[in-house]
């Protein structure tokens, strides 16, 4: 196994001391994971941030292997993980994508609309700018695995965007997340919390 491509980093998990375990969408070969060493070092640190966009090598002697994942910089999203609703969104957003997906099937659809909420969030003044991407995104990977969902209307206010969002909370923890032992759906929680502020 050898493939080159562009990927949105959607997790990054600690192995061993250095090491970390990078789960990546891509394109053509939907989500695949890579061991990347030392990807907790100084120098890779800014790169394993979910929400980058990267340039991926990965490389294997068969396909039943752990591949080892070479990865560039092409766009950070740091520094928008310092701030709270930017960051909600993107970390939801990421583990959403990482939890849910079956690995190594392509959802070309999927890629390009992660890539443009992730864009909308960080170039957004605020949610208003980007919380119909939210919705549609979460909406369009529940039709992509086959469990359907009402298309979401773009071009509401943000009440009426805010309620679709909240109506989605429960087809998402039944469909994708009921077996689930990793509480992913927290991150979801969080995200609604610092939104519904908006709404004061």
């Amino acid at each position: 196994m050898h493939l080159r491509a562009p990927a949105i980093l959607v997790a990054s998990r600690p192995h061993g001391e250095t090491a970390t375990i990078a789960r990546l969408l891509t394109e053509e070969y939907g989500l695949v994971a890579g061991y990347v060493a030392g990807g907790r070092g100084r120098q890779l640190r800014p790169v394993m941030i979910p929400g980058n966009r990267v340039a991926a090598e990965l490389r294997a002697r068969s396909d039943s292997q752990l591949p080892f994942a070479r990865l560039e910089l092409e766009e950070s999203r740091g520094p928008w993980m310092t701030e709270p609703l930017p960051a909600a969104a993107i970390t939801w957003a990421c583990a959403l994508t990482a939890s849910s997906l079956p690995e190594r099937n392509p959802y070309p659809s999927l890629y390009s609309a992660l890539d443009a909420l992730l864009s909308a969030i960080c170039n957004a003044p605020s949610a208003r700018g980007w919380l119909a991407a939210m919705v549609a995104y979460e909406t369009m990977l529940l039709r992509e695995l086959g469990y359907g969902g009402e298309r979401p209307d773009m071009h509401s206010g943000f009440d009426t965007q805010f309620a679709a969002f909240r109506r989605l909370h429960q087809p998402l923890k039944r469909y994708l997340f009921a077996d689930s032992h990793g509480d992913v759906m927290a991150a979801r929680v969080l995200l609604g919390e610092r939104l519904s502020r908006m709404q004061e």
